[in-house]
């Protein structure tokens, strides 16, 4: 009775033992649940190419992040010059793929190293001008101190002013005739709009 014992102990283990190995080879071979994970990073967003002029001290086409704003295009253009504007800009605007900020320069700065050019077969001139030259109150000769402005635009912009009253904002000299883009890319710098 001892030896029957034994064996049906050794019976149940055998069972058991079967039981779980048979348990095993389901899980192993069971279909994955649920869905893969990928583990390749996300393509990072394009960067926006922003172009920085006038008193920053390096201008120049900078690329910067998506969601950067104007303090950050002109920290990387070397951050303001002393000579700088800076109450005209609005630092925290955003920014988008394409964009120009303009840094204008205090009323009574000059770029550094802008001699006025003096026009050909005149003596030099002893009018001292003070840039930027408010485009509402220039005369004549202060007008002629700005790089390409001879004497007929010169007298030009007088005329357009005379006949259309005060100009409200420096792009406005575009419409003076014989004054285009080209012109005024060279002396937006030195120009304003008085109140």
């Amino acid at each position: 009775m001892a030896g029957g014992k034994t064996e049906w102990g050794w019976g149940l283990v055998g069972v058991a033992a079967g039981l779980l190995g048979a348990g095993i080879l389901a899980v192993a071979n069971a279909a994955p649940r649920g869905a893969a994970v990928s583990l390749a990073a996300a393509p990072s967003p394009a960067p926006m190419f922003i172009q920085v002029s006038g008193a920053v001290a390096a201008p120049d086409v900078y690329a910067l992040p998506p969601g950067s704003r104007a303090r950050d295009a002109i920290a990387a253009a070397g951050g303001l010059l002393p000579e700088a504007r800076a109450d005209d800009l609005n630092l925290a605007a955003p920014l988008s793929d394409g964009q120009k900020i303009n840094v204008p320069f205090q009323p009574t700065a000059t770029p550094e190293g802008y001699v006025p050019p003096t026009p050909a077969g005149q003596a030099t001139a002893t009018l001292e001008v003070t840039f930027p030259i408010d485009l509402n109150t220039a005369t004549l000769e202060e007008l002629m101190a700005l790089p390409g402005i001879g004497p007929t635009r010169a007298q030009a912009i007088l005329d357009y002013r005379a006949e259309h009253g005060p100009f409200t904002r420096i792009e406005q000299i575009m419409n003076v005739p014989g004054i285009g883009p080209g012109i005024f890319e060279d002396i937006r710098e030195l120009i304003t709009v008085g109140p």
